[in-house]
């Protein structure tokens, strides 16, 4: 096998503080480190998901934004794994995070669904 897993994803975001917020203290994700790269004017902010590091969160001055989705060129979604998808649903609502119905994938019979980061960016939950 060429590799051993995903190392991280990359996200740029339009308003740095809004997702830093977001993610961090709705979603819960656990701060690794921070920085400021001044000749870039840009923020890098590494996260951590169940443990290990997997995110990095970017801004950068005046992003394009995504054209359009879900079905735009590149990243579809991002996709977090959880034991009970109706729970995390409920728990994502009561911290004020639209969360679509949840579905049925019908290769895995696995319950799934979506919701969105501060700049319409598919997230996923999806059941172990």
């Amino acid at each position: 096998m060429l590799f051993n897993n995903i190392h991280h994803v990359a996200i740029i975001c339009s308003d740095y503080e809004l997702s830093k917020s977001f993610y961090v203290d709705t979603l819960g994700l656990k701060v690794v480190n921070e920085i400021y790269r001044e000749d870039r004017d840009s923020y890098k902010l590494d996260l951590e998901v169940g443990g290990v590091y997997q995110i990095e969160l970017f801004s950068f001055p005046n992003p394009p934004e995504r054209p359009s989705t879900p079905e735009a060129q590149g990243l579809r979604h991002l996709a977090f794994e959880v034991d009970d998808v109706e729970e995390v649903k409920r728990e994502l609502e009561g911290r004020g995070v639209n969360v679509e119905d949840v579905k049925i994938d019908p290769v895995t019979v696995k319950k799934f669904t979506f919701f969105k980061d501060p700049d319409k960016l598919p997230l996923e939950i999806y059941e172990k």
